[in-house]
């Protein structure tokens, strides 16, 4: 009992008894009356309203910018044909391109030019026609939105939105948001600028003869690289977004001609169906999607290489990239796929197949070794030679341990190497694994 209390002590986990705070007896009736709480005033404060004032504080209670340092709005008035519109923007600093915003969006906006004084009315003659001394004209109305897109903002990527929602996902991605008085509707301006990993050479899946480009964090890059190896229209690229909080975006790529639509359509509905807070990485996706089997046989594939997904992708498979993670998932996979290298298509062919046959007996060996050991050395005896039955002998005469065990021993060592070499910071840890493995090997005789 002493043991177990000392132990309890060190690592479980004891809650505290007394509280600052108490709930309430009936807690299932008043969550679901604050979730309901919550859904109605969603749904009121859903669509952007025509008050620039409502939407100022909307903005600024959704974003709480009295302690959030990192939101900034900007307040500025825009001259559009003669008359002012108050306006403000609203960014994430950090996560723009502060040049861009001001020469294609402040400056347009704010500054007196050709484009936007006044030219005499604020309809435009479209048509006009004279008969009888009479001067028919056909006058468009003045459209303050549609100037604004056409004329005032020469950013390549503006789109209008119409409800909360779609603001703050612009916004959380790095774009900027417009509002406009007297305008229902904002912009959603896309001027991205945050700081992002560069494409290098793969960590993991090095080739000699290859391409050395990797995945890297940012989504769009990487379907640009494979827009850029597969180089057909018949590419399809969708975005869906997984996690109720996060919102990560997932690109599901495809070959339109190739794919079977059954197996697009299985691997959209297990991401839309995902019903999760958050998705970080690839790997979180990659256990979410995939059914479980007792033998954890792998159903996927994970890469960083951006070749090895375009050639899955002209197989008819499916990949998905997660923002956020420099990997790929390759969706479904066999066992063939898992002894093949990126590289054995850049051998000649009677090499590769020698590399992969080399492959299938490791695989043999890794699974089978230390099981077939044993099985031989303690119960099957016969079949060894006489004189390597000898060495063995006289290899564990001074060990204390039975053959199993030393085997389990022996994995278990292997794995905290591994996870020593892994962890350790590299100053030291080649230092650790050659004591460790020395150690290891001296007790093992």
């Amino acid at each position: 009992m002493d043991l177990k209390n000392i132990f309890n002590t060190l690592f479980a986990y004891k809650p505290p008894v007394d509280y600052n705070f108490s709930l309430p007896e009936n807690l299932e009736a008043t969550t679901k009356s604050n979730a309901e709480v919550a859904t109605s005033q969603k749904q009121k404060a859903e669509n952007i309203f025509p008050s620039l004032s409502v939407n100022l504080e909307y903005m600024k209670t959704r974003y709480n910018l009295l302690i959030n340092s990192d939101v900034i709005m900007r307040q500025f008035t825009i001259n559009a044909r003669g008359k002012q519109y108050n306006a403000f923007l609203v960014y994430i600093d950090g996560m723009v391109d502060s040049k861009i915003m001001d020469e294609f969006i402040l400056q347009p906006l704010m500054l007196r030019n050709k484009s936007n004084l006044y030219d005499g009315t604020q309809n435009k003659v479209i048509a006009e026609a004279v008969a009888n001394n009479i001067t028919v004209r056909k006058v468009k109305k003045f459209d303050l939105a549609n100037y604004l897109m056409g004329c005032l903002m020469p950013q390549n990527a503006v789109k209008e939105v119409t409800d909360f929602d779609q603001v703050a996902n612009g916004i959380n991605s790095g774009n900027c948001a417009l509002f406009v008085d007297t305008l229902n509707e904002a912009f959603d301006i896309e001027v991205k600028g945050f700081k992002q990993r560069s494409v290098d050479s793969p960590n993991n899946e090095i080739v000699i003869k290859g391409p050395h480009e990797a995945f890297v964090e940012n989504i769009r890059t990487n379907t640009s690289l494979l827009r850029r190896i597969v180089n057909n229209e018949n590419l399809i690229i969708e975005n869906l977004e997984v996690g109720e909080i996060t919102k990560t975006k997932c690109a599901v790529c495809y070959m339109k001609n190739i794919t079977n639509t059954d197996l697009v359509n299985e691997v959209k509905y297990r991401l839309n169906n995902l019903e999760i807070d958050s998705l970080l990485s690839a790997g979180e996706l990659e256990q979410l999607v995939v059914e479980s089997n007792a033998l954890g046989i792998p159903e996927t594939i994970s890469t960083e290489r951006p070749d090895k997904a375009a050639k899955f992708l002209l197989k008819g498979r499916v990949v998905v990239i997660v923002n956020g993670t420099p990997y790929g998932i390759i969706m479904p996979s066999i066992l063939i796929d898992f002894l093949t290298s990126p590289e054995d298509t850049n051998m000649k062919v009677n090499f590769a197949n020698f590399l992969r046959g080399l492959r299938f007996l490791a695989a043999f060996i890794t699974l089978l070794l230390p099981g077939l050991y044993v099985a031989i050395t303690s119960f099957h005896q016969e079949i060894l030679p006489t004189g390597l039955l000898y060495s063995i002998l006289a290899s564990r005469e001074n060990v204390p341990f039975p053959i199993i065990v030393e085997i389990l021993l022996m994995e278990i060592s292997f794995e905290l190497i591994r996870e020593a070499g892994l962890r350790v910071p590299s100053a030291i840890g080649p230092t650790i694994r050659n004591c460790w493995g020395f150690s290891f090997r001296a007790s093992c005789g």
